[in-house]
């Protein structure tokens, strides 16, 4: 496994998903595991995990698997989500890359809580894209 940078995610960046607290965990076999430590703001009403951070987190799961593969930024497309189970606690995301190509890369996330349940899964389409100059 390379060493990335703990300030990064796998070695990009990202300022939303440090601003979400979304932390890299590690990539083994093409697959990237990611992890999020709830805190009240990352809450509904119901005090369970709101719907916009389980979509971020797989997202990025998603992400971070395409862009590895790629070698370059990605872009999402598409992206299906499954609600399974309320979230709580800790959350890990894994995500991977089912196809690749060289203008679409087709993904997949799962996240489970602390437990191992099952909270939520998500399929995507992302597309590898130039840096622009910022």
């Amino acid at each position: 496994m390379t060493e990335w940078d703990p300030e990064t995610i796998f070695g990009a960046q990202i300022p939303f998903v440090r601003f979400c607290g979304i932390e890299a965990l590690d990539v083994t076999e093409g697959r990237t595991r990611l992890r999020l430590v709830m805190r009240p703001e990352h809450s509904n009403n119901l005090g369970i995990a709101h719907g916009g951070i389980v979509c971020t987190l797989l997202d990025v799961a998603m992400g971070t698997a395409a862009r590895l593969t790629a070698g370059c930024p990605v872009v999402t497309l598409d992206m299906q989500t499954r609600f399974l189970n309320p979230g709580r606690g800790t959350l890990e995301a894994v995500g991977r890359v089912t196809r690749g190509g060289r203008s679409i890369l087709f993904c997949e996330a799962e996240m489970r809580d602390a437990e191992g349940v099952p909270v939520a899964s998500a399929t995507g389409l992302l597309k590898p894209v130039a840096r622009t100059p910022t």
